[in-house]
C-alpha cells in the first residue's frame, strides 16, 4: 500500500469511527427504533453516507454493537479482575453489564436488536458478528474462576455452565432492563446480587428454606 492509499484508508476509518460515534449519541437520544435518516440527520449528513460506509441499518448495529461491547467486556474485565473469589468475580462482572446497560438503554436495545425489514436483518445473536464475539469472551471470563473454584473433576459442569449463566444474565438483565420504574423494580446492586445468587445457589435454597418455615 502506497502513501497515498494508506492516507485514504486512515481517513476512511477515522470517518467510519466518527459516523459510529455520533450515531451512538442520536440513538441514545431518539430511541433504539431511530431510522438510518434520522441518525444521519442528527450527524448532520444524509443517510446515503451511512449507506456507503455500512451498507444497511444492520452494518451500522453491528459496527457499533462492536465498539459499545468491547467496551463492556474490558470494563467487566477490569471488575472481575479486582474481585478476591470467583463470587465477587461474577457479582462485579454482571455488575458492570447491568451498568453499562443501564446507561443507555436505547443504545443497547439498537445494538443487540436487529430491525425487520432489512436486507441482512435476522436473530441478533447469529447476525452480530459483535454480539457473538462478546459473549464468547465472557463464557471464558465466567468458566475461569468458576473452574478455579469448583475443580477439576467438574470441568463437564464447566462444559455447559458458561452458555446457561449468560442467558440467565442477559435475559434477567434485559427484562431488568425493560422495566418500568417503581418500588418493585431492585436497583441495580440488588439485580445485580440476585443474579449472582441464581447463577452461584439457584433457587433451591430459598425454596427449601420456604418449606421449612411452613412446616
Amino acid at each position: 500500500m502506497d502513501g497515498r492509499a494508506a492516507r485514504w484508508q486512515s481517513h476512511r476509518e477515522e470517518r467510519r469511527r466518527e459516523l459510529i460515534k455520533t450515531a451512538r449519541k442520536a440513538v441514545h437520544r431518539l430511541g433504539s427504533d431511530a431510522s438510518m435518516e434520522d441518525i444521519a440527520g442528527a450527524a448532520g449528513t444524509s443517510k446515503s453516507v451511512f449507506y456507503r460506509y455500512f451498507g444497511d441499518k444492520a452494518g451500522l448495529q453491528q459496527a457499533m454493537g462492536e465498539v459499545v461491547l468491547g467496551q463492556m467486556q474490558r470494563r467487566m474485565q477490569e471488575a472481575a479482575q479486582l474481585a478476591h473469589t470467583p463470587r465477587e468475580g461474577l457479582f462485579a462482572m454482571v455488575s458492570a453489564y447491568l451498568q453499562m446497560a443501564e446507561s443507555s438503554p436505547n443504545v443497547y436495545a439498537f445494538i443487540t436488536r436487529l430491525s425487520p425489514g432489512e436486507a441482512s436483518a435476522q436473530d441478533a445473536i447469529a447476525a452480530s458478528g459483535a454480539l457473538g464475539n462478546f459473549f464468547e469472551q465472557i463464557t471464558e471470563m465466567i468458566a475461569t474462576p468458576m473452574r478455579e473454584y469448583l475443580g477439576e473433576e467438574k470441568e463437564a459442569v464447566i462444559v455447559y455452565w458458561p452458555t446457561a449463566a449468560i442467558g440467565l444474565v442477559r435475559n434477567a438483565g434485559e427484562m431488568w432492563l425493560g422495566s418500568p420504574p417503581g418500588s418493585t423494580k431492585p436497583d441495580q446492586a440488588t439485580m445485580a446480587g440476585q443474579i449472582t445468587d441464581w447463577l452461584c445457589l439457584g433457587i433451591a435454597p430459598a425454596l427449601k428454606s420456604t418449606t421449612s418455615d411452613q412446616q
